[in-house]
């Protein structure tokens, strides 16, 4: 394999923020990513790891109702990456139903381990599994809805995905590290299988840290586009949806919680549900019918202005062409649903 050693990206831009209170909404609204700094240090649960990580590991197992929860474990040869087997049909971690209270302790006793296995419980949702923290441990976004997520583990690197809602992703133990890549760089990132994934969002197959450009040549484009975020305890990073981005846990003990959050309701429906009916209904089309169709989305759809393709039609008349509402969201889905049963 042929691996070449890169430059360091640029790191992402800083803001100067004392807290998330006052915060100007279009910094919320963002299409480019940004970092403040301590903007969570008087966290409770950020004081507590700074100073006395078994303490924050405490702290955490005091809100939790038992629950249970899915953890991934891993041998300690594969360094903390989290990735798949050498034949692409499966991977190279285990995952296990179990309890917070025993990875916590878990945590605890791997730190007296020279070459510990690699732990790692992703995306586990606060309000219901840890119900109180935020109350002691959260930023004034309510008016976002957000859905709040814990992130814990020790050692590990999860490759570069995306996520289609916007995240603010807060370091509130150890450290973190975030390459990010923008979206236009998805052909340059030699996505994997969609339909076997390590925890349900398609990833790169480039190792960032020895990238074989003999074989993803492309990727050296990607990373000249890359950005690098370093967080400390009480930093925030966010995230614009649909941008790539590799994280890495750096320490023995590490926890990050998320926020994520979407302008458009539920009731829209998900973007990937449309990308996957193109699979089904577009990609097979003849040369002329795709072309055909682009037209269409990029007239309809993907135009600066989609107002102006139905400026000629009355208002009340324009129908699903027009602003869609509750009403027609549904009126949509269900007619959605109707035609794939047949």
């Amino acid at each position: 394999m042929t691996q070449t050693q890169l430059p360091t990206p640029p790191s992402v831009d800083v803001i100067e923020i004392d807290n998330l209170t006052d915060i100007e909404p279009a910094l919320l609204a963002s299409d480019t990513p940004w970092v403040a700094r301590d903007v969570a240090q008087d966290w409770p649960l950020v004081v507590l790891g700074q100073s006395q990580p078994h303490q924050a590991l405490d702290y955490l197992q005091k809100f939790y109702q038992g629950r249970p929860i899915s953890a991934f474990i891993a041998e300690p040869h594969i360094g903390g990456r989290f990735f798949y087997n050498d034949t692409l049909d499966g991977f190279n971690f285990t995952q296990v139903d179990t309890t917070l209270d025993r990875v916590l302790d878990k945590l605890r006793n791997l730190l007296q381990e020279p070459s510990p296995p690699a732990l790692y419980v992703g995306s586990t949702n606060v309000d219901a599994w840890l119900p109180g923290l935020r109350a002691e441990n959260d930023f004034p976004l309510q008016h976002l809805n957000p859905l709040v997520s814990l992130w814990l583990g020790n050692q590990s690197r999860v490759a570069p995905h995306f996520d289609f809602p916007r995240n603010l992703a807060c370091c509130v133990l150890g450290k973190r590290r975030f390459t990010l890549f923008p979206p236009e760089q998805v052909e340059n990132l030699y996505v994997g299988p969609w339909d076997l994934t390590p925890a349900g969002q398609p990833i790169s197959m480039v190792d960032t840290h020895n990238p074989d450009l003999a074989r993803f040549p492309r990727f050296e484009t990607a990373w000249q586009a890359a950005q690098i975020a370093e967080l400390e305890p009480g930093d925030v990073l966010y995230m614009p949806g649909m941008w790539w981005h590799q994280v890495e846990a750096t320490d023995d003990i590490n926890g990050l919680i998320n926020y994520w959050w979407s302008e458009t309701p539920g009731v829209m429906g998900s973007p990937v549900d449309a990308f996957n009916h193109a699979l089904l209904s577009l990609k097979s089309l003849p040369p002329s019918q795709k072309r055909a169709w682009k037209k269409f989305f990029d007239h309809y759809i993907f135009a600066a202005d989609p107002e102006e393709a139905v400026s000629h039609i009355p208002e009340q008349r324009r129908g699903r062409l027009g602003a869609i509402d509750d009403t027609q969201a549904r009126r949509l889905r269900a007619e959605l649903t109707n035609r794939l049963k047949r």
